[in-house]
């Protein structure tokens, strides 16, 4: 049976479910990497320019989708700024389990299917849920990787459900007109 899309999980609604002591079997989280990047020259404080992307709105966000904005943005940074030209952070962690009460469809589903009864549901993947201007995704670099920095930031923001805002966190005030 395919996955249901994404935009059936986006809302949030009803408590966060996070205790995976009591499911068996919730999938694996699909990032790789929270931390990509100098990590070293973004602890010490060495690059100038800080841009964080939020979410505008309250919404739960995949672990697939998260890994798909990991992966665009660093592949188009470091295209350009290196492996030690920038870090990267992924700032949320998917802690609800997200699950499906799978119907029987087609000749004789109405012997097969229990409709409502039991209908707990079996785990299908983890969702990070975020609050309103929440930071999914932060880049830190040179200023002369501004510009490229900023645009693997908005090439991730169309992996989410919702709309995301790039902010200039720290940088020169020269940029802050580039924003």
């Amino acid at each position: 049976m395919a996955r249901k899309p994404a935009s059936m999980y986006r809302r949030v609604k009803g408590p966060a479910y996070t205790r995976r002591k009591f499911i068996g079997g919730v999938p694996n989280n699909r990032i790789l990497q929270y931390h990509i990047g100098n990590r070293k020259a973004a602890e010490t404080g060495q690059f100038d320019v800080i841009l964080h992307l939020s979410v505008d709105n309250a919404v739960q966000v995949r672990h697939t989708a998260l890994e798909a904005g990991r992966v665009i943005a660093n592949a188009t940074i470091r295209k350009q700024a290196g492996t030690q030209g920038y870090a990267l952070r992924v700032h949320t962690y998917p802690h609800h389990v997200l699950r499906e009460n799978k119907q029987a469809t087609g000749a004789g589903a109405d012997r097969v299917s229990q409709g409502m009864r039991c209908a707990f549901g079996k785990t299908v993947g983890t969702a990070a849920r975020l609050k309103r201007n929440q930071t999914i995704l932060s880049i830190q670099t040179t200023p002369e990787f501004y510009l490229v920095a900023k645009d693997a930031l908005r090439k991730a923001s169309m992996k989410f459900p919702s709309p995301c805002t790039t902010k200039l966190i720290k940088g020169h005030e020269h940029l802050k007109g580039l924003v």
